[in-house]
């Protein structure tokens, strides 16, 4: 069905998603423009690895601990107002971040950011599944969807390298100002305001506080663990809260009427493995990422502009593989098989970062690490979708969807937390063996990588031998977003029984 464009509600609604897929793009612009400035970061303000992971964690403990709060208040009071809400603060917030010259604000800051973030794109794919309820126009949404999504990865690392080379690093930050002062008053005239049901229930805000509060509890006990000993009560404090908390929320989640996390929702089995799998890939997408960045700044003297640029052979081969490449081997093969095959090639990309001497050369063995890295990632992140969406039931879609966020971000977190606390210790104990200062960090990072790959390879074992074949071949958009539409039917039916 061809797209009238002429028709003046059509031509609302694609300006509409002109509006959100703007919006979106500063929220991925950020995630990896942060990413290439993090050595000029950690050298302006004197910060070991351990703090300067927080750099990043405070956004991904926001963003994955609130993200199921936000979408359930947008159900209640309006994903319009929650997605202006959410570009909002992350603009004040981004605004914050590049005025700073103390860590403590700028980590707060970054907090900040991602609660906005949650905010923001909680709703994003919602607004865009009612706005284009017609497959056809769906269908070229979602493409500008992914479209913005991968390409936005690409443009930070170039335009985050290009602004902490010429400018500051405060700069990657306040570039946000000019795109949210866009994105917000455009969005505000173009998005409707939704139909709110007051029938839909109470919002499980103690849920909330408890699973955000429980993963900060543990990230910081693994941070804390990069400089202090394991038994300390620093560490010992924070980790025992951790189990406290996560007991209290689950027995909460049993007994309240509208629960953020339907306990049901942990006994489907393709689900639950296929977020622990894709924590474990992320182990090593993270971990090259942050060492990566550091490695190319200390070991061959990178600045800014070039660490972005040797990056783009990752980023470039996911995005080669999501426009559809990856879909078509899915659809031959089936999603465990492409899966098995990248995550192996991502087992390949991180041995070889591992191996590499830290003063070797970018051409060629890093510049075809990075490519085989990304071409792996783009071979997994669908198959993991398909099979993760498989047996969910199409009342719960959207609560399906929301578990496959959650696990990025807060795997993103620990990840992090994990690998900064592997380096710093590896690191402390190559120069009490008295190397030098430098070869001691590169030491570290390089162990980094090592426990990365264990992650991986226990991803890849879990994948080949955990996770069951999904029953039939059933495209993700299908499941994501055809959920709400689903799931009315599925009510009806029940009604009309009873």
């Amino acid at each position: 069905m061809a797209t009238n464009t002429t028709d003046p509600a059509s031509r609302r609604r694609w300006i509409a998603l002109f509006a959100v897929l703007l919006g979106q793009f500063m929220l991925v612009l950020d995630a990896t423009i942060v990413n290439v400035a993090l050595p000029v970061i950690q050298a302006d303000l004197h910060l070991p690895e351990a703090r300067l992971t927080w750099v990043t964690n405070a956004y991904l403990l926001a963003y994955g601990g609130l993200l199921l709060l936000f979408g359930r208040l947008g159900d209640l009071f309006g994903r319009r107002r929650m997605f202006l809400f959410g570009l909002a603060l992350f603009t004040a917030a981004s605004v914050a971040c590049g005025m700073t010259h103390h860590e403590l604000v700028l980590i707060a800051a970054r907090f900040v950011q991602g609660v906005g973030a949650a905010a923001a794109s909680s709703v994003v794919l919602a607004i865009v599944a009612i706005e284009f309820p017609e497959a056809a126009a769906r269908t070229k949404a979602m493409s500008g969807y992914m479209f913005v999504s991968i390409s936005g990865g690409s443009v930070g690392l170039l335009v985050g390298g290009a602004i902490t080379q010429m400018l500051d690093w405060h700069w990657i930050f306040l570039v946000n100002l000019p795109i949210g002062v866009l994105s917000i008053p455009l969005a505000r005239a173009v998005l409707r305001e939704d139909a709110l049901d007051a029938k839909k229930g109470s919002v499980d805000v103690a849920g909330a506080v408890l699973v955000t509060a429980s993963a900060m509890s543990l990230v910081y006990a693994l941070v804390t663990g990069a400089t202090q000993p394991w038994t300390s009560p620093a560490v010992l404090v924070p980790a025992i809260g951790t189990a406290v908390l996560l007991a209290v929320f689950f027995v909460l989640e049993s007994r309240v009427a509208h629960p953020i996390l339907p306990l049901r929702i942990l006994r489907i089995r393709s689900l639950m493995v296929g977020n622990l799998v894709r924590g474990l890939l992320m182990m090593g997408m993270y971990g090259v990422f942050f060492f990566g960045s550091l490695e190319l700044w200390h070991a061959l003297g990178f600045g800014p502009m070039r660490v972005g640029l040797a990056f783009l052979p990752m980023t470039g081969m996911v995005g080669l593989m999501s426009l559809g490449i990856s879909a078509r081997l899915v659809a031959r093969f089936g999603p465990r098989p492409v899966l098995v095959a990248g995550m192996s090639l991502v087992v390949l990309a991180v041995a070889s970062f591992a191996r590499l001497d830290p003063h070797a050369s970018y051409w060629p063995w890093r510049l075809l690490s990075f490519a085989v890295l990304g071409l792996g990632a783009g071979n997994s992140f669908l198959p993991l979708l398909t099979i993760a969406m498989s047996d969910v039931p199409a009342r719960d879609a959207g609560l399906g969807s929301a578990m496959v966020t959650l696990s990025l971000q807060l795997a993103g977190a620990i990840d992090l937390a994990i690998l900064a606390t592997a380096a710093s210790h590896r690191t402390a104990t190559l120069r009490a063996m008295h190397l030098a200062p430098m070869d001691a960090v590169l030491g570290g990072y390089h162990f980094a990588y090592q426990v990365a790959l264990g992650g991986v390879v226990l991803g890849l074992l879990a994948a080949a031998f955990l996770l069951a074949p999904a029953p039939k071949q059933v495209k993700p958009s299908d499941k994501q977003f055809d959920g709400p539409r689903i799931s009315r039917s599925f009510e009806q039916r029940e009604a009309l029984r009873r």
